[in-house]
């Protein structure tokens, strides 16, 4: 299995040890990537991917080898510590870029056939809001089957977690790791994924940008085809 990991700080803490443990578990080529150290751009707001092309994104160019690591991947990893009871900056900043992506403009047929991850860490708490920072773009990308993996780890460094702790989080990254692998080349966009998506297909035939309308047409989704039915 192709995984792809993202990581919303640039630092190796709890949050980059559990996704680093976790796509290592599931086996298989794995590609990391750190914000804002290899994507650090805020969208302008300039609406050249909505209206236009996502090519025409003043920042196409700095993303491309993490959209390209995107589209290889099987498993998607999204892992981001809690800031102030979200995700990091970095994290909503690189998520922002692939809005044209959601069911609701051009999202990508193969987007259906991945599964994803959203983990993270807290001191304290927050887990469940910064893990559905990123769950929310997952599925509106398309993406059915995503594991949650939230910790509060009651440290502020790896070096400094509980070992009690380390070995709870050990049995959920086992876990988790057994069910995508159970997953693996079987994975099918579940009921609330294909309710997006037709909810998705009858404001979209109301007609949103040009760009967005040519884009469905040609994937034959305005008529019986689906993303999930594969030629």
């Amino acid at each position: 299995m192709n995984s792809v990991i993202i990581h919303g700080q640039s630092h190796r803490g709890s949050t980059w040890h559990i996704a680093e443990t976790l796509a290592k578990q599931v086996g298989g080529p794995v590609t990391s990537f750190m914000l804002p150290r290899d994507f650090s751009a805020f969208c302008v707001g300039c609406n050249q991917c909505f209206m236009k092309d996502e090519k025409r994104c003043p920042h196409y160019e700095q993303l491309a080898p993490i959209t390209e690591a995107l589209n290889r991947a099987d498993l998607i990893i999204l892992a981001s510590p809690v800031y102030v009871y979200h995700a990091t900056g970095a994290m909503k900043a690189f998520l922002d870029h692939y809005a044209y992506r959601w069911m609701l403009h051009r999202p990508d047929p193969e987007m259906f056939f991945k599964q994803g991850v959203v983990i993270s860490t807290a001191a304290g708490s927050g887990t469940r809001s910064a893990n559905k920072d990123m769950a929310d773009s997952l599925s509106f990308w398309g993406i059915s089957h995503i594991e949650k993996i939230g910790v509060n780890v009651r440290a502020v460094s790896w070096e400094t977690v509980p070992s009690e702790k380390k070995t709870e989080i050990s049995k959920k990254v086992g876990r988790a790791a057994r069910r995508i692998q159970k997953r693996a080349g079987r994975v099918k966009p579940g009921f609330k994924t294909k309710a997006m998506f037709n909810l998705m297909r009858r404001i979209s035939r109301g007609g949103l940008s040009e760009t967005d309308k040519a884009y469905w047409q040609k994937q034959g989704w305005t008529g019986k085809s689906r993303p999930w039915k594969k030629a």
